[in-house]
């Protein structure tokens, strides 16, 4: 069937369906990684965009329940230049077309993605309509010039979860899969309660690796409602949209921040964290998306390979004399991590729990574990 591309500066392509029939719309972007599609397709940050994969082929390897990043597909739309007709792997259930059709969503391939991501690079990601059928393209044209903007959009509230829950994970981890936890176990297991804005579940393994038992609470959940829980540190996931937006989020975490206890961002969590610190955030022309970007630790001058997914950025010049920035990225030097000086408050831009991605960073894991602890 035949598929359409149109962006809202006028630009289309014309390639092949290789998902759901029908239309969809939103933010075009792109992601560099070479594998991790499934999880890409289930991490609710992507919630409202249409994702570009870079990579010449997607879905050799197939589709594995295990992979999944939510409890499922999150995508507005999904761009490949080219899909595998086989899932070459013993762990498959399903090639990435059966389970694009399954999940509704609206796909595309054969177009070139080289050409479009050079669009994206030199004038910004865009809105943007996928559909199939033979549309006319200056039509489409018209209607994503008619989609929300990204900028001010409350994307949270699609992702989040709708009440609390105690997270258990559907099996052990090994010990040589991914960054094996501590070796000795805490005196108790630590007690975490986690603001899912569009938490990734990877997030909650790695936890449940470092021997921690996590309570997950809805983004719209007074902070007090966390601390009455007597968590040893509070967490603050990944999710969509503009953090600026998020005017309950910002206040439940400068509570958090008041407070004695440990607290930790993640990505969104991170630019939440910076806004209720007295900082500023910013969209980003095309953003980070992928797992090969280089960030540099300040203080010990390493540099980790890190996973990323985000199209706003923290302005270093709006922070406050006691906020420090302990990160920053290599590529464009914007803002990759933070810390209080004061309080045990920290957070990175980046992904370190990975999935898709390398394991550079799960120290930061073991840096909440230990001042939890400390407070413990």
């Amino acid at each position: 069937m035949k598929a359409l591309l149109a962006l809202e500066n006028g630009i289309w392509y014309e390639g092949e369906a290789a998902g759901a029939a029908g239309e969809t719309g939103g933010e075009v972007v792109f992601n560099t990684a070479m594998t991790g599609y499934q999880e890409v397709l289930t991490d609710p940050s992507y919630a409202g965009q249409i994702v570009t994969m870079t990579a010449p082929e997607m879905g050799n390897y197939g589709i594995a329940a295990e992979d999944q990043e939510s409890r499922g597909t999150q995508v507005a739309g999904f761009i490949v230049r080219e899909e595998s007709p086989i899932a070459s792997n013993w762990r498959a259930e399903g090639t990435l077309r059966d389970y694009l059709v399954h999940n509704k969503i609206v796909a595309i391939s054969g177009i070139d993605t080289r050409a479009l991501v050079r669009v994206l690079r030199s004038a910004g990601v865009m809105r943007g309509i996928i559909a199939t059928g033979d549309l006319d393209p200056r039509e489409l044209v018209d209607r994503a010039q008619g989609l929300p903007a990204m900028e001010g959009s409350d994307l949270v509230l699609g992702v989040t979860c709708d009440r609390p829950f105690d997270w258990t994970p559907a099996r052990p981890l090994a010990d040589d899969e991914f960054a094996p936890p501590p070796q000795k176990k805490p005196r108790r297991s630590l007690r975490v309660a986690a603001y899912d804005y569009g938490m990734k579940w990877n997030i909650l393994r790695r936890f449940s690796a470092y021997h921690c038992d996590v309570r997950v609470f809805p983004a719209t959940a007074p902070a007090s409602d966390l601390l009455a829980a007597g968590p040893d540190g509070v967490f603050l996931s990944n999710g969509p949209g503009d953090p600026a937006a998020l005017s309950y989020a910002i206040a439940n975490a400068r509570h958090l921040v008041d407070s004695a206890v440990p607290v930790f961002g993640i990505c969104l969590g991170h630019q939440i964290l910076s806004l209720a610190m007295g900082g500023q955030t910013y969209k980003l022309k095309f953003g980070h998306r992928g797992a090969n970007h280089p960030v540099k630790e300040i203080e010990s001058g390493k540099v980790e390979i890190t996973s990323q997914n985000h199209g706003f950025a923290v302005d270093p010049a709006s922070l406050p004399s006691d906020v420090r920035v302990t990160h920053v990225n290599l590529y464009d030097g914007t803002v990759e991590g933070l810390r209080h000086e004061t309080k045990p408050v920290f957070c990175v831009q980046y992904h370190p729990e990975a999935s898709p991605g390398p394991h550079d960073a799960d120290y930061l894991f073991k840096q909440f574990v230990e001042a939890m602890e400390r407070r413990a």
